[in-house]
């Protein structure tokens, strides 16, 4: 893999960070990876902002442009949504929900047999970040004082959700489902409103 493509994976998993940040990772030279993100802005991948420290120069951060985010939207987007479209067009709204709930009835299916031999928490989660990493959301599981939280940094059905939410919906009542009432799943971050990641929240109710 590139260099560049190797930034624009990091910016997309972990969010921004700076040249001495990247050139540690990857074990470049700071001067190099500045090159590599100049050309990289260039392009209207990535931009930077300036942070004030206390002594000295600020510190330039790096983030994904929205045309940067775009490079790793799914190819088969806007399939999907002439689709979503048709079926809207020749059954209507009911019929587009029903589509929507067969998804989520196959969803949960699937993962609740994935899931099956799993003990507790903590296993069940494990084996649910790994499925959704294979699904290409490049999904990581993090714990913290609160409890777990499953990130997932890209969305493959980013354009077929922007068109028809309730697919959003219908993710978070799957993992809710799956993990029973004896836990809370809450969306923390949403890339369909804006935020860098989706995030869900998973506390015990």
């Amino acid at each position: 893999m590139k260099t560049i493509d190797k930034i624009l994976q990091r910016m997309k998993r972990e969010g921004d960070a700076t040249a001495k940040e990247l050139a540690q990772e990857f074990k470049l030279t700071t001067m190099g990876v500045r090159q590599h993100l100049q050309g990289l802005e260039e392009s209207g991948l990535v931009e930077f902002y300036d942070v004030k420290v206390k002594v000295g120069r600020p510190t330039r951060h790096w983030r994904l442009t929205a045309q940067g985010h775009d490079q790793f939207t799914d190819r088969h987007g806007d399939l999907i949504i002439q689709m979503l479209d048709s079926v809207e067009e020749i059954f209507g709204t009911s019929g587009l929900s029903q589509i929507v709930e067969k998804r989520e009835q196959q969803t949960f299916a699937q993962y609740q047999q994935a899931l099956a031999k799993c003990e507790n928490l903590k296993e069940k989660l494990e084996l649910l970040t790994t499925l959704r990493e294979q699904e290409g959301y490049m999904a990581e599981l993090l714990h913290d004082e609160q409890g777990y939280l499953l990130v997932e940094n890209h969305c493959p059905i980013c354009h077929a959700a922007k068109r028809c939410p309730s697919l959003c919906q219908s993710e978070l009542n799957v993992f809710q489902r799956l993990l029973g009432e004896q836990y809370r799943v809450e969306r923390n971050d949403h890339i369909i409103a804006g935020e860098r990641r989706c995030a869900y929240r998973i506390m015990n109710n």
